[in-house]
């Protein structure tokens, strides 16, 4: 399998619709610009957040297991993908790509 390597590239934050509809809450995302995390074997990193991995985790399955090419050349570089998280109200984008080869078990 391969290790797919995460790069948080960035955020956007929509406060006219927080204030609109979201309830108000005390802690929102830790996720900085630029952190990354490696995905061995298609499995969640430690320290990435759940609903990040959602959004991102059949894409990262996928190119571990030597996918790719989504959507018929979406991609320059088809070993990768750009996705976002789920929130709606600060979402984070995230660039993940393949990174190495590792031997199969």
């Amino acid at each position: 399998m391969k290790k797919v390597l995460i790069t948080a590239m960035a955020k956007a934050r929509y406060d006219e619709l927080s204030a609109r509809y979201e309830n108000p809450i005390e802690h929102t995302c830790d996720v900085a610009i630029g952190q990354q995390w490696v995905s061995v074997d298609g499995q969640r990193p430690e320290g990435m957040c759940e609903s990040a991995w959602g959004s991102m985790e059949p894409f990262v399955a996928e190119l571990a297991r030597g996918g790719g090419n989504f959507f018929d050349g979406w991609m320059r570089n088809p070993n990768s993908a750009m996705i976002s998280c789920n929130d709606g109200f600060r979402p984070v984008s995230f660039y993940i790509e393949t990174i190495e080869d590792t031997p199969l078990a």
